[in-house]
């Protein structure tokens, strides 16, 4: 396994880009190898100027700081132009949220071998896999949402009442809850 230099998550050593924040690995790197500076001022946001010290190397502080922030990565911020949002209801990424920009959003898991990108991956948040690679979609259109299950494995089910049907769209609402697989998720409309 190799670790991405971003994100520190587990990867295949075949990889080219990281399956957790898709960054572009490096070389396999001898794990007890201190980092250059050069590359870490390049690389950390936290090194602008008048960050280093007299003789033009970053403090030792400032080091620590970068260090800190690639070993435990911030969490995302809400997407600016998102007009609904799905945040995950339980286990251990509850209070995870995915913001929807896009009038088609798409929810599953990520496969770049098979060309999958959902717009809500859940890769991360599913360790049973029981969200299909493309498992649902919400539609906006006209200020009104609709789900539509897409023939899922597992089933997607709205405000636990019964399975959708695959390829029929159910009207969405503020505040609806969504199970897809396993995993609890809450629509809700920014306003």
């Amino acid at each position: 396994m190799i670790k991405c230099r971003i994100c520190r998550a587990e990867n295949r050593e075949d990889s080219q880009f990281c399956d957790e924040c898709g960054a572009m690995m490096m070389e396999k790197q001898n794990e007890t190898e201190t980092p250059n500076f050069k590359t870490q001022m390049i690389e950390s946001p936290v090194f602008q100027p008048g960050n280093v010290t007299s003789i033009g190397m970053p403090s030792i502080v400032e080091v620590i700081k970068a260090e800190d922030s690639a070993i435990e990565p911030k969490e995302k911020p809400k997407l600016k132009g998102a007009h609904a949002s799905l945040t995950i209801e339980r286990g251990e990424s509850a209070g995870t949220e995915f913001g929807l920009t896009a009038n088609e959003s798409f929810i599953g898991r990520w496969d770049a071998d098979n060309g999958v990108f959902p717009d809500v991956d859940l890769d991360a948040h599913d360790p049973e896999a029981k969200v299909s690679r493309r498992h649902a979609r919400i539609l906006h259109k006209d200020g009104q949402y609709a789900i539509e299950d897409l023939g899922s494995t597992n089933g997607t089910f709205l405000n636990r009442g019964r399975r959708l049907i695959p390829g029929s769209a159910q009207l969405l609402n503020d505040g609806d809850e969504i199970i897809v697989g396993k995993t609890f998720l809450r629509f809700a409309v920014n306003k």
